[in-house]
């Protein structure tokens, strides 16, 4: 079940703040960015011209592929520091600061809301859906990507429940997500919802200096190992998607 407590957004400000002091919050290769984003483009059915939101959007790396891909884009994040490192890396994109929970949107202004890596911050993710259903247009769509609890590296890392779990790089709020626990959240909220599972995006940069040196050794493992269609619900990252009646 998903935690009903609330997100400690003081916490997640001084930790992705402490980030930007280092500019280092960008973790995938370019190329995996660019698989990522031609995903999210085809799960969204995003097409030139849309009104995009993309929330989290963290250094706007993400907002950025989506602009270029001839989107109209607006990124939003919770941290002060990274939105001032967005604007200066992408004069010509707008970025706003602000929270997921309270959207500084009118009703029905974005034709595409991306959540990217954002949803796994939330114990509770039902206000922040709850905020997406509002802000798109009938026929609207949203995409969200985050870290899957079935796959066994991620559940070694990054969940409390694992003896390896790792807190080193992420905050108190952070767990993997279960597929169906998010899709039932947003379905709830009156989305028609669909999941998609995706490996093969290639780090170059986590926190843990313990770790860093197996980066070339998981991206190997979980190119290949997760590659056969009846691994998919193990893949790295679940895709939550789907489309406001």
């Amino acid at each position: 079940m998903i935690e009903a407590s609330s997100q400690d957004k003081r916490k997640e400000i001084v930790f992705f703040d402490g980030h930007a002091a280092e500019d280092a919050y960008d973790v995938f290769t370019p190329a995996s960015n660019a698989r990522l984003i031609e995903t999210i483009i085809r799960l969204g059915r995003i097409e030139r011209g849309a009104r995009v939101a993309d929330l989290g959007c963290g250094s706007g790396v993400f907002t950025d592929l989506l602009q270029r891909h001839g989107c109209d884009c607006t990124g939003l994040d919770l941290s002060p520091k990274l939105i001032e490192i967005a604007r200066a890396k992408f004069p010509a994109v707008e970025f706003v600061e602000g929270d997921v929970e309270q959207l500084p949107f009118a009703d029905a202004s974005f034709d595409v809301v991306l959540l990217s890596g954002l949803v796994h911050h939330l114990p509770d993710p039902a206000r922040c859906a709850a905020e997406v259903f509002r802000v798109l247009r009938r026929g609207g769509r949203f995409v969200a990507f985050d870290p899957n609890r079935m796959n066994p590296f991620m559940w070694a890392y990054r969940d409390r429940s694992s003896p390896f779990y790792s807190s080193v790089g992420v905050t108190e709020n952070e767990r993997p997500v279960l597929a169906r626990e998010i899709a039932a959240v947003f379905r709830t909220t009156g989305f028609r919802v669909d999941t998609e599972y995706l490996s093969d995006l290639r780090y170059r940069y986590v926190a843990s200096s313990r770790v860093r040196w197996l980066l070339p050794v998981y991206n190997a493992i979980d190119s290949a190992l997760f590659a056969p269609p009846f691994m998919k619900p193990f893949r790295s990252f679940v895709l939550t998607f789907g489309e406001k009646p």
